[in-house]
């Protein structure tokens, strides 16, 4: 008989298979890690592919034709999600993100999201379930995935002059294409529809008051994200942020705003309405207002390797649970243990160094933004 060949996981990111405690204790719907933060948010990335090339995720120079993506083998089933997600949400987890990559490029992705919209939370409450895209494919896709129980999308679009967004998208995709799966979006009702835009000084801050006009009195809520020094590849310079704070200055000349409350604690974005009742605005400032005191978000790579912070480097192996001989009780008091030794917060810990400094490389590759989603 041939000998059987098994083919080696993907190790491009350190990561450890978790420790199971001899105690099997069961979920109470609430867990605390080092600092009391609950665990609260999964962001689960189904697919490491994306057919856009924005510099500041997945730069071509890095993510070319010769990169090698994981094979499908060593992404997570859907019931293997599931199952994980399962458990998540036992353990408190009420609002579940899909993002990539490309989330959209996953074949069938409805039927993953039909499959978490039949789960609860221990009170009986439905989980909040979303997806952010690029939105190149959504106009095609919204209907389904509304049908399936998915409730909201937000679409990341960096401007609306559609020669800066096809060199922001570096593969000459045109903006009409994106408004026009918003659009669709709009009218089968996954809302309220939120924008994200990565400000990149000298590269797309001139589209931040195009594309406030443009969004003001449309129902969706626009948010701007300062560039981040996330992952190894997208050459960050701390001279290419533009503060959250000026952006605000900027829109607040032509149209007042006015401060308002967060929806829930951990929510990242600031938020701000126009005088004129005109709608909502939003600034993600992870670079300049660290906001790590409330995080409450895990992160599940597509191959199934839990990460507690966008800037990790070191991941837990859920996958070698799934795929061994062990309970969901045994994963559970796992998961449960990774989250309660938690001490993660780079955002506050970059804060205390010089403006025009990031943190010092511990010798290890941070995890990359389109590994496990923003």
């Amino acid at each position: 008989m041939p000998e059987k060949i098994i083919p080696l996981a993907d190790l491009r990111y350190a990561s450890r298979v978790p420790h199971i405690p001899e105690r099997l204790n069961a979920p109470v719907g609430l867990l605390g890690d080092t600092l009391g933060r609950p665990l609260r948010d999964l962001r689960i990335s189904v697919t490491d592919r994306c057919n856009f090339r924005c510099s500041y995720c997945m730069p071509s120079e890095v993510f070319n034709k010769d990169y090698a993506f994981l094979p499908q083998t060593s992404l997570l089933s859907f019931e293997e999600i599931t199952r994980l997600a399962r458990i998540f949400v036992a353990h408190g987890v009420e609002k579940i993100r899909l993002t990539g990559g490309e989330p959209l490029l996953r074949k069938h992705l409805e039927v993953l999201v039909e499959m978490l919209a039949k789960l609860q939370t221990p009170e009986g409450k439905p989980l909040d379930i979303t997806l952010t895209t690029n939105a190149s494919l959504l106009a095609k896709k919204a209907q389904s995935l509304k049908d399936a129980g998915l409730q909201r999308v937000t679409v990341s679009l960096d401007g609306l002059d559609d020669a800066v967004f096809r060199r922001m998208n570096d593969v000459d995709f045109p903006v009409a294409d994106v408004l026009k799966g918003i659009e669709v979006a709009q009218k089968v009702g996954l809302a309220p529809i939120k924008i994200n835009m990565v400000v990149k000084r000298g590269t797309n801050d001139s589209e931040i008051l195009p594309m406030a006009r443009y969004f003001r009195h449309s129902g969706t809520v626009l948010r701007f994200i300062e560039y981040m020094d996330v992952g190894a590849t997208n050459g960050w310079r701390m001279d290419e942020v533009l503060p959250s704070a000026q952006v605000i200055e900027r829109i607040h000349a032509e149209f007042p705003l006015e401060v308002i409350d967060a929806n829930y604690l951990g929510e990242t974005a600031q938020r701000w309405r126009y005088a004129d009742g005109a709608g909502e605005v939003g600034v993600i400032s992870s670079v300049t207002q660290a906001f790590c005191g409330d995080c409450n978000r895990a992160r599940l790579s597509t191959e199934g390797k839990l990460f507690l912070c966008l800037f990790a480097s070191q991941g837990h192996d859920l996958r070698a649970l799934l795929r061994g001989d062990y309970s969901d009780a045994q994963i559970s008091a796992a998961t449960a243990h990774i989250w309660q030794a938690r001490t993660d917060r780079y955002s506050e810990q970059r804060a205390a160094l010089p403006a025009d400094t990031s943190m010092p490389d511990s010798g290890s590759k941070r995890v990359e933004m389109s590994y496990i989603g923003g």
